[in-house]
């Protein structure tokens, strides 16, 4: 019988295992239920993968997230192991057929969606298969606690009935003491081998700075520290943006989120793991499977919106043990940005219901109808048509799916794709020779500023409002222009998927789900009090994370922003006397004044202020003279 060191070796090409991850295995392998706890970079996935290539039978993994199932199994199949996922979107006839490949076809690895356990039907069928291990990764999700509950993973605990001699493995990345209390009381893990790997990264320093300009910032960070980056954004058009931002002062930059398409993630991926580019600025939808061992920055430009999301986003530098940084910038007005953006946009119990009836109405379900229809479904139009916020409706929409209601798959594509083949000044020309073009022509440029570089995304139904007519005749005008040879132009019908698990019921169906969203949106709400307290409270910032974990640390970490402004800033007096030194050379803007002293940014605003208090130094313009 092969080791599952000789195993490693042979699928994945590794030579040794990484820290618990042999004490995992072999836990699995003794047939005990085991509960495993290894932040970001750990290795979840192997705790898994290697005992079911050493035993007879599947292995089946319940996992949340459909990209990631897709990811796995790909991944798996090119190492040559079969693997087969249960996604949503899928007949009964085709979910039949599936299930018999794994029953006869000597699948190793079989994924679904905890919802699919929903279906008594489908429970039935996994008990006449061969299944050696239960794997549940993202385990949190069982807990009302967790940064993602989701009540179909209460239903897992059901398999134990039918598998009563088969060990279970529960997987996740970040898990407070309430929550791990959870996850085992729910899984019925009574006597569960507890795998702890402590959040402490001695080599992560957690830097906090007050920027107003938060590029420049960036730039000197980046041209201090060369190796390969990533900054998290708060949305798609900032990615583009700042990435373009970066490239201008000549510093190599790619961006990823998750609206492009599949070719092109896959290109800009390749560009940053190959360090053909030197950092990429990506949203959240960035990070599944990531594993660069020498990443040296992650900077977040933008407050997360819990401190699950952070460590497991600021984790991802330092892989290699190398001294590495995690920095957060801030600016005044960021914790108002980020309470808007993620407590102002929370759904109650009324707009819920609001939502899910006029999704409903616009899909032509009737009342006890639609259980595993599918509908295409443009986000964009459903909200302008009715009136909602989308950031609101999505959230709405994205509750519904994590209570099995509905399966809501965003393709996450626009409508319409386009990119201009000509130049700018060409499409002057064609606006004086087309007048009535004008309004169109003028919102579609406006709006998307990088539509001369890349396709690039439309939201049709806001163009059509910006120009004062209806989407149809936008439409016409993109097809007009293509047909022209002006544009390159992609129509889609939709950008999601709707797929319905339940029949429709109205006030029945949120009434029963409307306790979890209280209890979803008070989460909310004390995660993102977390968040500020982290940022705020004058302590170590490696202390104040780890308690949030757990982790009682009685030391300071020495190399945090907090630590190292405690212990190695100069005073305010011996930096207005370099200020006045370096001013006496020649006149000085603060920027240039911040450059020489190496002072932060708060820190120098302050001494230049109690410098013009004093009467000891004046402003022209821009610059600091000796008064």
């Amino acid at each position: 019988m092969q080791t599952s060191l000789s195993i490693l070796k042979q699928y994945w090409n590794h030579d040794s295992f990484r820290d618990l991850q042999q004490e995992i295995i072999d836990s699995v392998l003794s047939g005990r239920d085991t509960f495993a706890i290894l932040p970001t970079g750990g290795g979840k996935s192997v705790c898994y993968q290697v005992p079911a290539m050493m035993n007879n039978g599947l292995c089946l993994v319940i996992s949340p997230l459909v990209a990631l199932m897709k990811d796995q199994v790909a991944n798996l199949q090119q190492r040559g192991i079969k693997a087969i996922a249960m996604t949503g979107g899928l007949s009964v006839d085709e979910t039949s057929d599936l299930l018999d490949n794994c029953r006869f076809g000597s699948y190793k690895f079989l994924y679904l969606s905890p919802e699919r356990l929903q279906s008594d039907w489908i429970v039935d069928r996994l008990k006449t298969l061969p299944i050696s291990l239960v794997a549940i990764d993202e385990a949190h999700c069982v807990s009302q606690w967790g940064h993602d509950f989701r009540p179909a993973y209460l239903k897992i605990a059901l398999l134990r009935d039918h598998l009563p001699k088969i060990p279970f493995l529960a997987l996740t990345a970040s898990a407070t003491p309430r929550v791990k209390d959870d996850i085992l009381e729910h899984l019925r893990m009574k006597n569960a081998t507890v795998f702890q790997k402590s959040f402490q990264r001695e080599n992560l320093a957690y830097l906090i700075y007050q920027a107003e300009d938060k590029l420049r910032h960036i730039v000197k960070i980046l041209r201090k520290y060369t190796e390969p980056s990533i900054i998290y954004v708060r949305n798609r058009k900032a990615c583009l943006d700042l990435s373009r931002q970066l490239q201008a002062e000549g510093i190599a930059a790619s961006y990823y989120h998750g609206g492009l398409p599949s070719g092109e993630k896959d290109k800009n991926m390749r560009l940053w793991m190959e360090e053909k580019v030197q950092v990429i600025v990506a949203t959240n939808a960035f990070g599944m499977g990531i594993d660069k061992p020498n990443v040296r920055t992650v900077i977040h430009v933008q407050l997360p919106e819990n401190l699950e999301n952070y460590y497991q986003e600021a984790g991802r530098a330092g892989r290699n043990g190398e001294k590495s940084f995690a920095v957060m910038l801030l600016s005044p007005s960021d914790i108002g940005a980020a309470e808007n953006q993620f407590l102002a946009n929370l759904p109650d119990k009324a707009f819920l219901l609001d939502v899910f009836v006029k999704l409903c109405t616009h899909l032509q379900i009737a009342y006890g109808e639609g259980i595993n229809e599918t509908f295409g479904f443009n986000l964009n139009k459903f909200c302008l048509h009715y009136g909602f916020h989308p950031a609101r409706a999505f959230n709405a929409l994205q509750f519904l799916d994590n209570q099995g209601i509905i399966s809501f798959v965003r393709e996450y594509s626009e409508k319409a794709n386009v990119q201009f083949i000509i130049e700018s000044r060409e499409v002057i020309r064609y606006i004086s020779l087309n007048p009535a073009d004008e309004e169109m022509m003028l919102a579609l440029v406006r709006t998307y500023a990088g539509i001369y570089d890349q396709m690039t995304g439309i939201n049709l139904p806001l163009m059509a409002k910006k120009s004062g007519v209806i989407e149809e005749k936008f439409t016409a005008f993109l097809q007009k222009l293509q047909q022209l040879g002006i544009i390159e132009l992609d129509l889609k019908s939709n950008d999601a998927t709707i797929t319905f698990n339940e029949i429709r019921e109205d006030d029945r169906t949120i009434n029963r789900i409307s306790k979890y969203l209280e209890m979803q949106n008070k989460l909310r709400q004390d995660q993102f009090a977390s968040v500020v307290a982290f940022v705020s409270t004058p302590q170590c910032k490696n202390r104040i994370l780890m308690a949030y974990f757990g982790e009682n640390v009685k030391e300071d970490c020495g190399i945090c922003s907090h630590c190292t402004k405690k212990t190695g800033s100069r005073d305010v007096a011996g930096l207005q006397t370099d200020i006045l030194k370096h001013l006496e050379t020649a006149p000085m803007n603060s920027r240039q004044l911040q450059d020489i002293t190496h002072a932060e940014e708060p820190e120098i605003v302050w001494a230049l202020r109690k410098l013009l208090d004093e009467r000891k130094i004046i402003l022209k313009g821009t610059q600091y003279r000796i008064a």
